[in-house]
């Protein structure tokens, strides 16, 4: 069965005033929607269809430029557009496990925050910056090019992503222009810190023990 454009779990004006209606519409209609068809035709007849898009990105060394970069661009979107609500924004409570987490592995939320902001505003052109899970189920940030991400056996850091920013210039210029840093900012007031501890839970067998 063919990947499907997923519908947002919002309006496109619901992020205002941090991301903007217009900027939402293109992104998710144009450039998501475009991720989608392209990976679909990149896998047609080939033994891709049918296949998990974490399991195409997990061997993505193997397949097509096409595949790499709309099987990216599709699956981070996808986990992007989840992460994100107008009910968003401020800290998870201190009573969940990424709390915890944040706490051990990066001593405190702001130190955190701090870490994720730089990967993001210092990724060159364009690309993304995340929050994930190691092997050990430890947290760690980190930022791919383009539409890599941490999943990919090309990655220089391997987990499984669970909060993730998009720092192509799609996902902010009409309203914020080459201002990055400010985009940034505004995407910690839309975080749906429920949605990633949901990720953090079921990527991390140990988080009860935390």
């Amino acid at each position: 069965m063919a990947f499907q454009l997923p519908d947002l779990p919002y309006a496109y004006a619901a992020l205002e005033p941090h991301i903007d209606a217009r900027t939402m519409e293109i992104h998710h209609s144009k450039h998501h929607a475009g991720y989608t068809n392209n990976l679909n035709a990149a896998i047609k007849d080939t033994d891709l269809e049918g296949k998990k898009i974490e399991d195409i990105l997990a061997h993505v060394s193997k397949h097509s430029t096409a595949v790499r970069n709309n099987g990216g661009g599709y699956y981070n979107h996808n986990l992007y557009w989840e992460i994100m609500s107008p009910d968003g924004g401020g800290e998870p409570s201190e009573r969940t496990n990424i709390y915890k987490a944040i706490i051990r592995d990066f001593g405190s939320f702001d130190a955190f925050k701090k870490e994720f902001s730089t990967a993001g505003a210092t990724r060159f052109g364009s690309g993304w910056a995340w929050l994930c899970v190691d092997k050990n189920d430890h947290l760690f940030v980190s930022s791919t090019p383009n539409q890599d991400n941490p999943l990919m056996d090309v990655a220089d850091k391997h987990g499984t992503p669970i909060l993730g920013m998009d720092v192509w210039e799609h996902a902010y210029y009409l309203n914020y222009q080459n201002r990055r840093p400010d985009y940034i900012s505004a995407f910690f007031d839309v975080i749906n810190w429920q949605a990633v501890t949901e990720r953090f839970n079921n990527a991390n067998p140990g988080a009860s023990n935390l």
